[in-house]
Parts: C-alpha cells; sequence; structure tokens
C-alpha cells in the first residue's frame, strides 16, 4: 500500500482509516522546506493543513506524489498549478469548518460590538471601567458581507436573529437568489458606504488580495468595524491600522493575517481591535469533520476514484449515477487507443441517454486518462489528462444526447475512423461492448481483446478456435457480426489471456482472415 506523509496535527479518527486501508502513515510534524523535501519522496500522499508549504520544489522532490491532501479550506499554501502541471491532485474539506468558521465571525462581530476583549483585560488589570467601554447593538444595523459562499451564507443566516439589516457583494450571486437569502447585493463601495459592520468571506486570488485599501475605507462611516475570518491579506492591514488610527473607521476584529504565524502588527496596539490567532477552524468538530474528509479524499485519490473535492480535476461531480459509469469509460478510453493506434485529431465522447442530463465532464476525463494509461508511462490522472491532450494536439469534444434509440445508457469514443462503444447492463450493471466500428456486438470487456475481419462462409470459426486451442489460449468470451452489404464478418473475442505474437501471425495468416487487431486496456 501507499506511504502517506502528514506533516501537521490532524484528526486520530482520520489518520486511522487510513491505516485500517493499509496505508503507511508517517506523521512527521514540524518538519523546515529542506527536511519536506528530503522527506517527501517515496511519499504519495503529503497531508497538510495551513503551515505546510507546498512548494514547486517540494513538488519536483515528490516524484511519487499522486495527491495532496489539504485539512482545511484555504489552499493558497500549495502550488496548484504546478501539481496540475505533475499530475498531482490537490483535494481539500471544504465544508469541514463552514459553521466553525461562521461562529468564529459571529463572535467576533459581537466582541467588536461590545469591546469584551478590552474590557476583559482591564478588568483582569484591576481596572472598572465601565463607561469607557461603551459599545453598540447589532440590532437594526447593516451588516456588508463580501462573498455570498458557504461561509458567507451561514453568516448572513446568523445575523438576521439579530435583527440585522443584510446586504452583500458577490459577482457570482444573482440578484433572485440573494432575494431568496433576504440579502440585498450592490456594488462593494456602496456596501461600504452603507455598512456598520463589514465582514469578508472571500478566497485569497491576487484579485482579492489587499480588497480593503484605505481608498474604499475613505468611502465608509466612521463608525463602521470590520471582521476577517477569510484568509490573511485579503484585509490590507497596514491601510486599516492607518484608518483606525486616523478614526475613518471605528474598530475591526481579525483572525487571519498576511503571514502567520503573526506576532507583532501595527494593529496590535489599537484599542478598537480584537484579534485572535486564526482560530476559525479550530473546534473540535471542525478538526474531527476535516481529518475525517480529507482521508477520505486520500483513500479514494490512491485508489484512483473520483475525488469529490478535487480542486483541479475540471469535473463537478460523479454522483451515483455517473460513477458506475467511471470504470467503464477509462477502460473504453484505453481499448480505444489500441483500435486507434496514433492520437486522432479529434476525440469524441458520446454519452446516451439518462445519463447524459448529469454533469458527465467526469466521464471525458475517465476515457481521457485510459487512452493516455495505455501509451505512456508516466501517471495519468484525472488531473493532467486534459493537458496531455492538449500537448498532443487531440481536441476532445463531448457530444450528449438525452436518448438511446437501442440502450438505457450508452457510451461512445470515436475519433480516426474508428469508435467504440459500451453500456452496462442487468440488475449487476456489468459492463458489455456492444459496437466496435458500427458493427454489434455483446460482449464483456476485457485487459485483451482480438477482433477478427474474416470471409463470412463456414469453417472459419473452426480454423481460429483451432489455432488459438494449438496456441495455448482458452477463449472466455466471443461474439461474431455480419457486416451488411459485404460478404465479411467479424469476430470480437475475449481470451483469458493475452494472445502471443506468434499466435497472432498464424492467425493473420490463416485462410479466410482478412484483418486481425489486437485490443488492449
Amino acid at each position: 500500500m501507499a506511504r502517506i506523509l502528514v506533516t501537521e496535527e490532524i484528526a486520530e479518527g482520520g489518520l486511522d482509516r487510513l491505516r485500517s486501508a493499509g496505508h503507511e502513515v508517517d506523521v512527521q510534524l514540524g518538519l523546515s522546506p529542506e527536511e519536506l523535501i528530503a522527506t517527501i519522496p517515496g511519499a504519495a500522499a503529503l497531508i497538510i493543513r495551513s503551515a505546510t508549504q507546498v512548494t514547486a520544489e517540494v513538488l519536483a522532490a515528490g516524484t511519487d506524489l499522486m495527491v495532496v491532501g489539504r485539512a482545511g479550506i484555504g489552499l493558497d499554501n500549495v502550488d496548484v498549478a504546478r501539481a496540475t502541471v505533475q499530475g498531482v491532485m490537490v483535494v481539500n474539506a471544504p465544508q469541514s469548518n463552514i459553521v466553525s468558521a461562521a461562529e468564529h465571525t459571529m463572535a467576533l462581530l459581537l466582541a467588536s460590538a461590545r469591546n469584551v476583549a478590552q474590557s476583559h483585560a482591564a478588568l483582569v488589570d484591576g481596572r472598572w471601567e465601565r463607561s469607557k467601554w461603551e459599545g453598540v447593538e447589532l440590532f437594526e444595523k447593516t451588516l456588508g458581507v463580501v462573498g455570498l459562499g458557504r461561509i458567507g451564507k451561514l453568516v448572513a443566516d446568523r445575523a438576521k436573529a439579530f435583527g440585522m439589516r443584510l446586504v452583500a457583494y458577490d459577482p457570482f450571486v444573482s440578484d433572485e437568489r440573494a432575494r431568496q437569502m433576504g440579502v440585498e447585493l450592490m456594488e462593494l463601495d456602496q456596501l461600504v458606504a452603507e455598512a456598520d459592520f463589514l465582514t469578508v468571506h472571500l478566497p485569497k486570488t491576487p484579485e482579492t488580495l489587499g480588497i480593503t485599501t484605505r481608498d474604499l475605507l475613505l468611502k465608509a462611516k466612521p463608525s463602521l468595524r470590520i471582521v476577517n475570518v477569510a484568509r490573511g491579506g485579503i484585509v490590507h492591514e497596514q491601510d486599516l491600522a492607518d484608518c483606525l488610527n486616523d478614526g475613518i473607521v471605528a474598530g475591526a476584529a481579525l483572525d487571519v493575517f498576511s503571514t502567520e504565524p503573526m506576532t507583532e502588527s501595527p494593529l496590535f496596539s489599537i484599542p478598537s481591535v480584537v484579534v485572535t490567532p486564526h482560530l476559525g477552524a479550530s473546534t473540535r468538530e471542525a478538526q474531527d469533520k476535516a481529518g475525517d474528509t480529507i482521508a477520505s479524499m486520500v483513500e479514494l485519490a490512491l485508489a484512483g476514484d473520483f475525488v469529490p473535492f478535487a480542486v483541479n480535476v475540471n469535473a463537478a461531480e460523479a454522483n451515483e449515477t455517473i460513477r458506475p459509469y467511471l470504470p467503464l469509460a477509462e477502460r473504453l478510453g484505453s481499448l480505444f487507443q489500441s483500435l486507434v493506434g496514433a492520437a486522432p485529431d479529434v476525440l469524441e465522447v458520446c454519452v446516451e441517454g439518462d445519463i447524459a442530463g448529469y454533469d458527465t465532464r467526469i466521464l471525458e476525463l475517465a476515457v481521457l486518462k485510459g487512452f493516455f494509461g495505455s501509451i505512456t508511462e508516466d501517471p495519468v490522472s484525472y488531473v493532467n489528462a486534459p493537458q496531455m491532450a492538449k500537448d498532443a494536439g487531440l481536441e476532445v469534444r463531448e457530444v450528449n444526447s438525452a436518448t438511446s434509440p437501442d440502450y438505457v445508457n450508452l457510451l461512445t469514443v470515436r475519433g480516426g475512423g474508428h469508435s467504440i462503444a459500451a453500456t452496462l447492463a442487468g440488475p449487476k450493471a456489468e459492463q458489455r461492448i456492444v459496437n466496435i466500428d458500427g458493427v454489434p456486438f455483446d460482449v464483456p470487456p476485457a485487459d485483451h481483446m482480438v477482433v477478427i475481419t474474416n470471409d463470412d462462409r463456414p469453417g472459419v470459426i473452426g480454423i481460429m478456435g483451432t489455432l488459438l486451442g494449438d496456441a495455448g489460449v482458452n477463449i472466455a468470451d466471443m461474439a461474431v457480426s455480419r457486416v451488411p452489404e459485404t460478404e465479411n464478418a467479424v469476430m470480437l473475442i475475449a481470451p483469458t489471456a493475452r494472445i502471443d505474437d506468434s499466435a497472432l501471425a498464424a492467425l493473420r495468416a490463416a485462410p479466410g482472415m482478412i484483418e486481425v487487431v489486437t485490443l488492449d486496456a
């Protein structure tokens, strides 16, 4: 089984799950960048949290690496682009800490509104400063939510209970969806101008980094209080400190910082600021969920299965209806490569029937994974298969149809003048090859198959059987089909083992044989 390197604290339940699956779980905490590069060779998986920096150098050293698992949401400490080129899947646990982060946001909103931390510090220091730390209510105040993702929505829901007016900025949310949530959408400048409290829930990207600058905050009310439990650096910390010192805004509460650990900041000396050391996900429940989720995702990745939370796989889902077709699609890709030989200019993945109504991009990826996996010794995954197609100059087209004339569901791969189609049949959903190059069959796919075009006359099948029997080859399945408007027939044979070259040569030279093509999955 695989070696899994774990460099940060992960809930033991998740690690025990991986051990039970037979994997070697190598826990080495607190590695320096140099130590990580020296340790990662031989690891098939790397599990991290937010502190470990997975750089291009680390990835290059991880020559056996298949997956990087981040037990949490943010991925700014992982070079996802480099991992994608290398074929390394990057997965996270996006839903593990959303409740904890939303609740921590509400805690900081209240702490900022009521000066909880400041009055606590004064009291334990021996000062009764009741009048100094007068606060404000949340009731009927305007909360500006910057980003209506999973956490932003939860914060909005919770803020309703306090009787707050909700406004939001999110260019990816429709007006209708916002209305259903009881939120008014507006541009960021307007939101900052109207809000009494502002909470940030954006991913950290080049576009969002430092989005709350001094110029933006100059549009705010002097009473504005800002909360950031998202990612460090989205709020420009020096600009925020200057605006607080100049009275442009009233207060702030931050859980995340531009660099972490952060122990010195101009914000720390400002009385109206509340800070916590990145505690948004620091609940027992979130830690357990993150550990369990990332262990499950890593286990799926190592098994070559579809991973729901893979961030660098261009497919949204593989639900219970689509999932059984993934092994079939991958095998079709391998068999098609043997059939077509060199890569065609265009490869079409056709999905017909009920499953065409779902997001079928993962089936296209599975076909590409099988296609390129049969012609290269490099690891091929759902991650790097599209890049391999691009590098090979292979145009991939997806063709979907909600109806199939002969089958409930049908997958067809075609290109370069060839095609192969298959389906799942019966209550056990057994794989069946049902058509090759327009000729109908009904044979379970095998790792090694042979397509024989022959004269349509008595005795040819007997010749084939005798030759294979003399070569010690047993036939597991076969089907015979006639080619319309010709005097040819086609046999599709699934032997129990690969037919050696000498036996194939004998077949090709036998009377009545026109063409013998091997298909290897």
